[in-house]
């Protein structure tokens, strides 16, 4: 008997909600963290954030790292070309985001900050939840807004 094994990009964009409920408690901290610059209250709040997301999915918890630096970056001509918002690394189950911009060095803004936090955890949820190698496809990003649109934070829109 054949069967037939759908590619994980198929899969990933089949999958366009994420499988769980949101707590109260998840919403307030996610809408507290659009109010918070200070690093230790920005670490705090977010470990919080990531322990209630992965306990509410029923997935490993997930490390986190903030780094008081500048984000990872790569200049051309003078200029910033490519700048890293947050990593997740899978082995180590492990998000890193780093505290500061790329360039001038300022405190990450708190709606950037917050969708990176919860882009990064989207990552892990797909890999421990949905068995997933994780991808930025069409599916990836609808998932993404379903999670924001379940804690109730504002969908911003890419303007082009």
């Amino acid at each position: 008997m054949f069967f037939f094994k759908q590619s994980n990009y198929d899969y990933s964009n089949s999958v366009t909600k994420i499988k769980m409920p949101v707590s109260q408690a998840a919403s307030d901290l996610a809408k507290e963290l659009l109010n918070v610059f200070e690093y230790e209250e920005r670490k705090n709040l977010s470990e919080r954030l990531l322990d209630e997301l992965c306990d509410l999915a029923g997935v490993d918890i997930v490390e986190f790292n903030l780094v008081d630096s500048n984000q990872i970056h790569r200049q051309r001509a003078g200029r910033i070309v490519m700048k890293r918002y947050g990593v997740y690394q899978v082995n180590s189950k492990t998000i890193t985001i780093h505290h500061r911009t790329a360039g001038r060095g300022q405190v990450f803004a708190a709606k950037s900050y917050l969708d990176t936090l919860l882009h990064e955890w989207l990552h892990h949820y797909d890999f421990k939840k949905l068995k997933l190698n994780s991808i930025h496809s069409r599916g990836f990003y609808l998932r993404l807004n379903d999670l924001k649109a379940k804690l109730q934070i504002p969908i911003q829109k890419k303007s082009r």
